[in-house]
């Protein structure tokens, strides 16, 4: 049976921005290529030197702005079969004056998605003089931050994919070889386990293994190694994975295993925290504690979590100054880490879900230390 207009969920959502733009007391939100768009309309417009622009005024009906190019994959997309007005622009038009035209004459104040280009947003500017450009970034967040149950689903799917590949790393993750050539068959496993797309996969082994951000080098692993090693894609869904182990080629140093279990337990403190209506920062908070206490606070030396979903970072923040109490839906890393700059570091990490009563670990891997031989 064919879903009903008013039933669709790109009506849904665009009801729901609306309602937000309006309590927001602006006169409109305007949504160019991004995870915003794509939450929104489901389209997964190509970001151009063309425009293509949502436009959600407080006031009226919705529009999806296209060049006229790019109208068939608009019309493929969800926002297609919605009864989403699209409209098309030509080679010799003025886009950014076509938006404005949708807008009525006496619009004050417009939101632009954070996503947006530097050149449009002045491109913008041009076309409306006088109209006072706002950040729309907290009104789209608040929308986008509590997943429903299919939103679930999907980052729970994506989490026993990355999972899969965690399981086969004692294919790849040995000594003598470069972390370069190790990332490398990561990635292509990230797909092959049920990724679209391999988002990243840092390899981060000794010393290397003491820069969170570290990705990859031609430093070849050695015996003894703790190697970092923290990976993500993205599902057929548009839903990101993102999980962090770290494993030991070899015996590795006795230093390494103490503060190993030092974050194991930080991070399963962390995840046990999580329930509705504690704090972003009280989960933070519960992790930090164990690895000070254990005399390694000055090591962990980043916030415990960030939110996941359409991109892999996103609200909320686990960190501390952030009061924002948890709610049904929202979904964070929790990566507490402890890194000995010239040593070696450690990290593990987990996606957790706030449920009803407490929190889902979308993440199943064990968390024990994985000494990886011959």
């Amino acid at each position: 049976m064919a879903t009903r207009t008013s039933d669709h969920p790109v009506r849904s959502r665009l009801e729901h921005a609306r309602e937000a733009v309006a309590k927001a007391s602006v006169d409109a939100l305007l949504v160019t290529p991004s995870a915003d768009l794509r939450y929104l309309v489901g389209y997964d417009a190509t970001p151009l030197e063309r425009l293509t622009c949502l436009v959600v005024p407080a006031a009226g009906e919705p529009h999806l702005v296209v060049p006229r190019l790019e109208l068939p994959a608009a019309e493929a997309s969800p926002a297609g079969d919605s009864g989403l007005d699209v409209v098309p622009w030509d080679e010799t038009d003025d886009p950014y004056a076509l938006v404005a035209s949708l807008l009525a004459p006496s619009v004050g104040r417009v939101a632009l998605d954070d996503h947006m280009w530097a050149a449009k947003v002045l491109a913008f500017r041009d076309a409306m003089p006088g109209v006072a450009q706002l950040p729309g970034g907290e009104m789209l967040g608040a929308l986008r931050i509590r997943k429903s149950r299919d939103e679930v689903d999907a980052l729970r799917e994506a989490g026993r994919a990355i999972d899969r590949v965690h399981a086969r790393m004692g294919e790849w993750l040995r000594a003598g070889r470069t972390e370069r050539e190790v990332a490398r068959d990561i990635r292509d496993a990230i797909v092959a386990e049920g990724h679209v797309r391999a988002d990243f996969a840092i390899v981060g082994s000794g010393r290397n293994g003491a820069s969170p951000h570290h990705e990859v080098s031609d430093r070849v692993i050695e015996r003894g190694d703790p190697v970092v090693v923290d990976i993500g894609g993205t599902n057929l869904a548009g839903y990101c994975s993102d999980s962090t182990r770290t494993y030991a080629v070899g015996e590795p140093p006795a230093e390494f295993r103490e503060y190993y279990a030092v974050l194991q337990r930080a991070q399963a403190a962390g995840c046990a925290a999580v329930r509705p209506g504690v704090t972003a920062e009280s989960v933070d908070a519960a992790a930090r504690t164990v690895i000070t206490e254990a005399g390694y606070g000055d090591h962990f030396i980043h916030r415990t979590g960030h939110g996941i979903g359409l991109e892999t970072h996103e609200p909320p923040y686990l960190v501390a100054g952030n009061d924002l109490p948890l709610e049904v839906g929202m979904a964070f890393s929790v990566e507490p880490g402890i890194y000995l700059p010239g040593r070696h570091g450690a990290r593990i990490e987990d996606i957790v879900v706030v449920t009803d009563d407490g929190g889902e670990r979308l993440n199943q891997v064990t968390t024990d230390l994985v000494v990886l031989t011959e």
